[in-house]
């Protein structure tokens, strides 16, 4: 079946937020589809809002950016305004107006998490329709479907910096083995009175689930390293 290039931009994807005893993490895969074919297999899905709030997006890539850049501009003037950060509840409630004004036009789910001096760190979920929900911890996209059983044995109260990390890093590892929409690499932003770390995980340093194949070189890395491609054997 030949891919519809004309299809819009989808990030069929994997998005996670969770807190932990001193702040948040937030992870996402980075593959971008248009119809069957994967228009970008390295996207950035976690987006700066202020300095101590990000987002998560999934769904229509152009809906997702489009919503980010506004919700990052009025955020700006509020800052300006109050000669203080946005708490990152200003922050969601932001995200949730826009979303639920415009919800029959946008096709985007948004995970909002930072952390603020008022109430630490914190996960705000904003699926399709425009509700906010606060929360432990939150997943979305396409991959979100395989791993609601995961969360619900694997999340913890008080986890530590460390396991938070990891926690999510192996879920979306799990994602994107079952998943056909999500893959490439696994990004991750963690968020903290100390301030915001980002993490780059690459595919070939991910764990192999079940029946999946060990990575290889394409034809396109071959030809690119100047070696000639092994021939054919039947």
């Amino acid at each position: 079946m030949d891919p519809d290039l004309s299809a819009p931009h989808s990030m069929g994807t994997t998005i996670i937020g969770v807190t932990y005893d001193g702040g948040v993490v937030l992870g996402a895969d980075s593959r971008t589809s248009t119809g069957m074919y994967v228009a970008n297999r390295a996207s950035d899905k976690i987006t700066q809002l202020t300095d101590n709030v990000y987002v998560c997006r999934s769904g229509s890539a152009a809906d997702s950016q489009i919503l980010s850049d506004y919700v990052r501009y009025f955020l700006n003037q509020h800052t300006i305004q109050l000669g203080q950060p946005a708490t990152v509840k200003v922050a969601a409630n932001l995200v949730r107006l826009f979303s639920y004004q415009n919800k029959n036009m946008l096709q985007t789910g948004l995970i909002i998490g930072g952390w603020d001096k008022y109430e630490g760190g914190q996960i705000y979920s904003v699926p399709l329709g425009g509700t906010v929900l606060k929360q432990p911890f939150t997943i979305g996209g396409s991959g979100s479907s395989y791993l609601y059983g995961f969360f619900d044995q694997a999340w913890k109260d008080g986890m530590s910096k460390d396991e938070a990390e990891k926690l999510v890093v192996k879920a979306v590892s799990l994602a994107i083995a079952r998943d056909g929409a999500s893959g490439g690499v696994v990004r991750t932003v963690t968020i903290n009175a100390e301030g915001v770390t980002r993490n780059f995980y690459s595919g070939n340093s991910l764990p192999l689930w079940h029946e999946e194949l060990e990575p290889r070189n394409s034809m396109l890395d071959i030809l690119l390293s100047g070696a000639s491609p092994e021939p054919m054997s039947i």
